[in-house]
């Protein structure tokens, strides 16, 4: 008999587009508000670096306030101290004052990144915990493509009032999942006995090793280079116009976009293990192409390819990381090492590819990028397939004398849960 996602999954999966759109908002107009304080180009690098670097540094605590507090208290306190931070941010006199403003939203942005991890990860069913991650990740990427659109219009009114719309949203989006969810025995503080897993013992698991290494990889490329040097390959080595970087940036979430879906279902189907790997080797092969073209078309198809292939990772990855934790188990910290590692790659792997490309040339700091996907896909390769073979944890088994047989499709979520004898398979 066929599950369905639990109504929760996507009340996350919309919240996550509302959270997207508003960073789309925000992210274009930051440099250009940051640079208006008369500071140079290393002062806007560190206004953005700071948001990274805190992120790294607080995922800890963020973690043991998940394991505390549960998921849906630390979600929602998270996406407010975002708003307040980016709210603020709009309103800023100065750059240190700026700087202290988005590092404090840094702060909410771990919080909500690892406790809407947790919660997906809780309320899933284990085998369909590949398709549950492509939905959320595409939830983000679809808001993505559409915030800078709607950024582009509201700075022409005034560069303030995209920091201001992305309060708001933030705000829109803590009601939605507080309103969705308040009821929810699903979403309910974990109260069982279960033991908090340690960072130390989920590292005992090739597998989390595993999905560590391609954490870093992806955090390296896809949040890293994919930012910092592609726009500077278009303008120094292709000798085309920043507008060329845009398209390719679309070209990518396109071949992203495109499989997410498909890649989720084929991982919760024939194993986390081939996908990943497929994904790593994908992504590798098209980051390295991309330092070795030297037409615009040659270009697009790089990063088409190299988007398929992070699109194919990422179900896979976030769906080991849930494995090793299992459904009755408390991950606060383990989701949290897993966050840090993905935050290190974003920071270290732009400062070491410009190093490359500085000192040598683009092709040795995109071929730099392809190793470190290859060196994590000799970590997937020694790595144990994780998908369960029975569904023997799942937590709405709890509820099902609420909520009716785990086969029943999902309703239109309204705040409250719908009362109902459970039925029959045959009824």
């Amino acid at each position: 008999m066929r599950e369905r996602l639990p109504s929760e999954v996507w009340v996350l999966v919309a919240a996550s587009f509302i959270i997207a759109v508003g960073f789309g908002i925000v992210a274009p107009v930051l440099p250009t508000y940051a640079a208006a304080f008369n500071v140079g180009t290393t002062a806007v690098s560190a206004l953005i670096s700071a948001f990274a670097f805190v992120r790294l540094a607080f995922a800890p605590v963020s973690g043991r306030l998940v394991s505390r507090f549960g998921e849906p208290r630390v979600y929602i306190a998270g996406i407010l101290i975002v708003a307040l931070g980016t709210t603020a941010c709009g309103f800023a006199s100065s750059y240190p004052e700026m700087l202290i403003y988005r590092s404090a939203a840094g702060v909410g942005s771990t919080m909500f990144t690892v406790a809407a991890l947790g919660l997906l990860i809780r309320i899933t069913p284990p085998p369909m915990r590949g398709r549950a991650s492509g939905l959320w990740a595409t939830g983000f990427l679809l808001g993505n493509i559409a915030g800078p659109i709607i950024g582009a219009g509201l700075a022409s009114f005034s560069v303030r009032v995209p920091f201001v719309a992305y309060g708001v949203m933030l705000c829109v989006a803590a009601a939605f999942v507080w309103f969705f969810l308040r009821r929810s025995t699903l979403a309910a503080l974990d109260r069982s006995d279960a033991p908090t897993m340690t960072l130390r013992t989920a590292l005992r698991s090739a597998a989390y090793r595993a999905a560590l290494a391609s954490g870093f990889a992806n955090g390296w490329a896809v949040f890293g280079v994919r930012i910092s040097l592609i726009p500077l390959f278009v303008v120094q080595a292709l000798h085309h116009s920043p507008a060329v970087a845009g398209v390719s940036l679309s070209v990518f979430a396109a071949g992203n976009a495109s499989v997410l879906m498909v890649s989720g279902k084929i991982a919760d189907t024939y194993g986390r293990r081939p996908v990943g790997m497929a994904g790593l080797a994908t992504a590798a092969a098209g980051t390295i192409w991309l330092g070795f073209t030297s037409t615009v078309p040659m270009f697009m198809a790089a990063s088409l390819v190299a988007g398929i292939g992070a699109g194919l990772l990422n179900p896979p990855q976030n769906a080991v990381v849930a494995d090793v934790i299992g459904a009755k188990g408390k991950g606060g910290p383990v989701l949290a090492g897993f966050q840090m590692v993905t935050d290190l790659g974003a920071i270290i792997g732009p400062l070491l590819a410009g190093f490359l490309a500085d000192q040598f040339s683009y092709q040795a700091a995109f071929t730099a990028t392809g190793i470190a996907m290859i060196a994590a896909l000799g970590f997937w390769v020694i790595a144990p397939e994780t998908l369960p073979e029975h569904v023997d944890e799942h937590t709405a088994e709890q509820v099902a004398s609420e909520c009716g047989c785990l086969d029943e499709g999902a309703e239109i979520p309204t705040g409250e849960r719908v009362g109902g004898r459970p039925r029959h398979p045959e009824a």
